[in-house]
């Protein structure tokens, strides 16, 4: 009942989420369900209030979540129940992923660029890495290149939503500067994947990446006009492909 709780909560609140885990092996879904269903929670949490140390209060909830279930005793929660496959470094780089959240509660801009990576990294990357070694892979240079490209690509189409917050989500927002990363992002994106069939489904999330990606790089003006969104078809021929050859 958790993993169908976490699945009705994915399907409203994260629809391309879903379909990926949707597009994976039964044994895979309740992994990546549970995992997004996570993810759903702590990506909300900052915005639930305008007040910041409530917005504190709920990730530190979260946080301290993680911690009983590496400890074998989770709280009654639905989506804690469904986590309980955790191990203690599957918790721990969940964690980090809370930790990297907080700056959603604040308005000050990213520090740097390297603040900037480390935030796409600990939030899309974690998520990725927790499912690849859930599902009996280990994440390596190849997925965390697709999971940075992925979350970027993600997070380039949130742009007009933060800035309408109050937020300042690019260290550079020039229309050559937001090109630059996405084209960055592609060419770091690698030719082949060393995982195991079983953990492929953990990057099922990353298809139609690259498509918004191209888009970006080639019409940077694209990313503030909120008109990065994919063709359906191609996300479902894409998650087809994926399904049936394990490839993003």
């Amino acid at each position: 009942m958790s993993v169908q709780a976490c699945a009705d909560l994915v399907a409203r609140a994260d629809p391309r989420r879903f379909r990926a885990a949707m597009a994976a092996p039964l044994p895979a879904r309740e992994v990546l369900l549970p995992l997004y269903a996570f993810n759903v929670e702590v990506t909300r949490a900052p915005w639930l209030t305008d007040e910041p140390m409530i917005a504190e209060m709920r990730l530190q909830w979260w946080r301290d979540a993680l911690g009983e279930v590496a400890q074998g005793r989770a709280r009654r929660h639905e989506v804690v129940d469904a986590l309980a496959f955790l191990d203690d470094a599957g918790a721990a780089i969940l964690d980090r992923l809370v930790s990297a959240r907080r700056w959603d509660i604040y308005k000050d801009p990213f520090e740097d660029a390297a603040h900037f990576r480390d935030y796409i990294d600990q939030t899309s990357g974690g998520l990725i890495g927790v499912g690849i070694r859930a599902l009996g892979g280990a994440p390596n240079e190849a997925t965390r290149a697709i999971a940075y490209g992925a979350g970027l690509a993600r997070y380039l189409m949130a742009v007009p939503d933060l800035e309408a917050r109050g937020r300042v989500p690019l260290v550079d927002g020039r229309t050559e500067a937001v090109g630059e990363l996405a084209r960055a992002a592609l060419q770091a994106w690698p030719r082949k994947i060393d995982l195991p069939v079983s953990a492929r489904p953990a990057l099922f999330e990353t298809v139609g990446a690259r498509v918004i990606l191209r888009r970006a790089a080639s019409q940077p003006g694209a990313v503030a006009a909120g008109a990065l969104e994919p063709a359906p078809i191609a996300e479902r021929l894409g998650l087809m492909r994926a399904a049936l050859f394990g490839k993003v």
